[in-house]
């Protein structure tokens, strides 16, 4: 309880400040904030004081907010207001541990408080604090036993602590309060009874989870799920010959689909390489236009019947023009033999077409149109580029290109032919070529700018993407917003290689707040999949952003920043005013006099352009008012810029470094790349034990590895150093 009581009337404008704010009226708030302050009875009270606090920190005022919520805090100690306003203010600023407390706090002089409790649920399951969400959703289910979300959130507490057995009995025991009709389609309670199914499927009951689905069927709206989960189940339960059936009915919907074929095969169990066949034998017949059992028994067939299959599955594509071919064929590429005959195969084809407008000369069909040979080559170019024949390669591709000029997939194979050459600039030429033939075409547009980006052409990747991007607003600006990680990444990689270190650094931290933000949109999914039911979907949402770091644009700009700051820590960026004052003094007046004109030129120069980027910047800024406005309001005020200059110069590289690499550590570690860029660090850290852990686990990776091999050197050569001191300064006893 608030130690001062409000009378009627101010008690009536404290209930319209937490409405303005529940309403986002903030200006209003602060209106009547000051009406109930500006009285000296209530100058100093603890509940106004937080509420005005908290509606200043929406408006940006960070500091004049803390200061109000600790004055207010501090008159009103026994306040549960002041504690939870607090809490909000820790959260926005996301110091969630300490928010917790808050909450926790507040929950002392009201315990029963719905709204503390809710908002200290969903901080316990963004910070994965499950033990604590357990207890908090459960004295939300005894507050509130009439609400679903209640319910739910108990049983998803159970569900994430892996003790599925009492989740399923406590969704079963609201399951029993739902009356629904068996003929009526609900999709909520379809939701239910699906994420029940999968709770007694992750539990380990497969018959129970069974004989569910059985029982639900006509009310699970998802009629696909039902039918994959019956085959998985059945699979479990070893009944082959139930499962075969619904494999069957699943492939006559979708016979392009590669695990419904694998899971045919696990029920029938095919004994020979003759038996495998014979299940696609049969789906050829089934589904004469089916390209997926004609691709899959390439696997494990070898030999003549290898080349009966591919001839067959390279006909159709070849004279349907099937560009993506060669990548459904790539997987094959680790079996030399295989490889022979694909380009005996394709060779054979070349020539018979060139002679005859036939596959093989033995063939009594019609004649090919022009452009299967034209997809031959096609293909023939990317296999001798895959295995390393650019000559070759080149000369298809360029034969291809003289008869069809306009096929804009012949000029994306010849850029990657230069690619992999490692003519890069080439490379780009060729894919601005492609790009020039159709402008519209994103796809394509994505494609030339980052293949500019690899050569070093950072403006004109700039240019190329504002095609695409907003108007109005820079092309760099409308990527970051829209989180085009593709294109910072590939960015860093270009300033980094252009020793341009600031700008690189600046695009790895760009990447790093988008995985904040992604992790912290989390929180728009806690309350609304409770209320909309999808529960499947958010165990799995959450499950995803526990390993959120683990996606490869996370990894390439961890990477990069952490060699940027290796650099920067073995040789740290020189202040440019310190070196010219050292050249001057070794100049003579004459000399020093010329300097002196070159350099007001050259400030005046860069003082035009940089008033030329700022009116630019104002016009931008003058765009994008109203909606940073309102983000603001969102997320409690600005973020702080990322300056390069200064992020190129910081304090202490190896502890930025540091914040690099612990995701990587956590999620990362089949990687040796990770364990070695740890060593760097600790070696420069003089981390013994570290470096010592960093190594042990690369050696159990890949122990042939050369960096890994250096690292050795090196740290046995630290060690006996270390040792030779020790044995001179340490007397023997």
């Amino acid at each position: 309880m608030p130690s001062v009581i409000l009378p009627p009337k101010e008690n009536a404008l404290f209930k319209r400040i937490l409405r303005c704010y529940e309403h986002k009226q903030y200006r209003n708030g602060l209106k009547f904030c000051k009406q109930i302050l500006s009285n000296p009875k209530f100058a100093e009270h603890g509940e106004t004081l937080a509420m005005k606090g908290l509606t200043l920190n929406c408006l940006g005022k960070k500091e004049d907010a803390y200061e109000l919520v600790r004055r207010g805090l501090r008159n009103d100690l026994k306040s549960h207001v002041c504690w939870h306003v607090y809490g909000l203010l820790q959260r926005s600023d996301k110091k969630y541990d300490e928010a917790i407390k808050c909450y926790r706090n507040a929950l002392k002089w009201d315990k029963d408080n719905l709204q503390i409790l809710r908002d200290l649920s969903l901080l316990q399951i963004q910070m994965r604090d499950l033990e604590g969400y357990r207890e908090t959703r459960y004295q939300l289910l005894q507050l509130r036993p009439a609400q679903r979300a209640s319910w739910i959130g108990y049983a998803v507490a159970y569900h994430l602590l892996e003790d599925f057995e009492m989740a399923a009995k406590i969704v079963e025991e609201f399951r029993k309060t739902q009356q629904t009709s068996p003929d009526k389609v609900d999709y909520e309670y379809s939701e239910l009874l699906l994420y029940q199914n999968q709770i007694l499927r992750e539990a380990g009951l497969h018959k129970e989870a069974l004989d569910h689905l059985n029982n639900y069927e006509k009310q699970m709206c998802d009629k696909l799920a039902v039918e994959e989960t019956r085959g998985e189940l059945l699979l479990k339960l070893e009944r082959p010959e139930e499962a075969s059936e619904i494999y069957r009915r699943l492939l006559e919907r979708n016979p392009e689909n590669w695990a419904y074929y694998q899971g045919l095969e696990k029920a029938l169990k095919p004994g020979s390489i003759e038996e495998h066949h014979k299940i696609y034998e049969e789906s050829w017949v089934k589904f004469p236009r089916g390209l997926v059992p004609r691709r899959l028994p390439l696997n494990f067939l070898t030999g003549e019947k290898f080349q009966e299959c591919l001839d067959s599955y390279l006909r159709m594509n070849f004279t349907k023009g099937c560009p993506p071919v060669f990548t459904t064929l790539k997987s094959l590429y680790t079996d030399r033999e295989k490889v022979t005959i694909i380009e005996e195969l394709v060779l054979g084809y070349e020539n018979c077409l060139k002679s005859s407008r036939l596959f093989s000369e033995n063939d009594d069909g019609k004649e090919e149109p022009p452009t299967t040979l034209l997809w031959v080559q096609y293909f023939l170019a990317q296999h001798f580029d895959f295995i390393g024949k650019a000559g070759l390669a080149l000369e298809y591709i360029n034969t291809a290109i003289d008869s069809t000029p306009t096929l804009i997939e012949l000029f994306l194979v010849k850029a990657k032919i230069y690619k992999h050459a490692g003519n890069i600039k080439e490379a780009a030429r060729w894919m601005d070529e492609a790009q020039a033939l159709d402008t519209a075409d994103r796809f394509i547009n994505s494609k030339c700018a980052k293949y500019m980006l690899k050569a070093g052409l950072v403006k004109e990747a700039e240019e190329m993407c504002s095609k695409f991007t907003r108007e109005g607003t820079s092309a760099v600006e409308n990527l970051n917003e829209m989180q085009c990680m593709w294109f910072q990444t590939e960015c860093a990689l270009a300033y980094k290689a252009m020793n341009m270190f600031g700008e690189a650094l600046k695009k790895c931290h760009e990447i790093e707040r988008h995985f904040v933000e992604i992790t912290d949109d989390q929180f728009d999914f806690h309350t609304y999949c409770m209320r909309k039911m999808t529960l499947r979907s958010y165990v799995d949402l959450l499950k995803l952003e526990d390993i959120l770091r683990q996606h490869p644009f996370y990894y390439k700009a961890a990477r990069t920043a952490i060699q940027i700051y290796l650099a920067l820590h073995d040789k740290p960026l020189t202040d440019d005013n310190k070196e010219s004052q050292a050249d001057a003094e070794n100049l003579t007046d004459k000399e020093l006099k010329k300097l002196r004109n070159k350099q007001r030129r050259a400030q005046k120069k860069a003082q035009l352009e940089e008033e030329k980027k700022n009116a630019e910047k104002e016009k931008q800024l003058k765009n994008q008012k109203k909606k940073k406005e309102e983000d603001d309001e969102e997320i409690g005020g600005p973020k702080e810029e990322l300056i390069p200059d200064k992020l190129a110069k910081p304090e202490n590289p190896l502890e930025e470094a540091v914040k690099f690499l612990i995701p990587l550590k956590n999620l990362v570690r089949n990687k040796i790349e990770t364990h070695l860029l740890a060593f760097e660090i600790y070696f420069r850290k003089e981390k013994y034990l570290l470096m010592l852990q960093s190594i042990k686990r690369a050696v159990a990776i890949e122990p042939s590895n050369p960096w890994l091999h250096q690292c050795l050197v090196r740290f046995f050569k630290k060690v006996s150093c270390l040792q030779r001191v020790r044995a001179r300064t340490w007397p023997r006893q």
